[in-house]
């Protein structure tokens, strides 16, 4: 268990620098340079995002149960990570109309993903795992949308088009993951 925690540690850690410590990133953004402040956080990222998938792994061998889930809850944490899906692809779409909405979808998304994950996963290890991202993830969207409200950001109007096109990757992108690559580096078919 302390590979997983130690993992994510260092990946939320890595991930929250601009939640917590927006001026020293902004520092050392400028004294590295853009291409090696995005070495470092890759490397950084890499290595804990390694680490959790490793411990999770070790973790599973001896899960200790904390409840069961509940019956349809494998179709319901497939709904919801299917919008999850369309929140992440929301970030990275341009001209959609989610993103002016919700204003940090990816926080949202992940959001969505870990209750998603809770709901069929009860056991101690799982628990740590999604309630981490999901600490994280209301803790960015609530400071993000703090500071967006206190510069009076504004994000572009979307266009139909670019809901289609969210909406769409995102559900290829989910379908691509929940029906080959998950049960491939996960173990887990979550479809069957």
């Amino acid at each position: 268990m302390g590979m997983l925690v130690l993992g994510l540690i260092i990946f939320l850690g890595a991930h929250s620098v601009r939640l917590v410590a927006e001026p020293w990133r902004t520092a050392q953004f400028a004294r590295l340079g853009e291409r090696r402040w995005k070495g470092v956080y890759s490397i950084i990222s890499v290595i804990g995002f390694v680490l959790i998938v490793w411990g999770y792994g070790i973790a599973r061998r001896s899960a200790a149960p904390l409840w069961t889930s509940p019956v349809g809850a494998r179709h319901l944490t497939a709904l919801l990570v299917a919008v999850a899906f369309i929140l992440i692809a929301a970030a990275y779409v341009p001209a959609n109309r989610i993103k002016r909405a919700i204003g940090h979808p990816m926080y949202a998304g992940v959001a969505v993903w870990a209750i998603g994950h809770l709901l069929v996963n009860g056991t101690v290890n799982a628990v740590i795992l999604f309630c981490a991202f999901l600490v994280w993830a209301i803790t960015g969207f609530l400071v993000w949308r703090r500071r967006d409200r206190i510069a009076s950001v504004r994000y572009p109007a979307g266009t139909a088009a670019g809901d289609v096109g969210t909406v769409a990757g995102g559900l290829v992108a989910w379908a691509v993951f929940a029906f080959l690559l998950h049960g491939w580096l996960i173990g887990v078919r979550p479809l069957g």
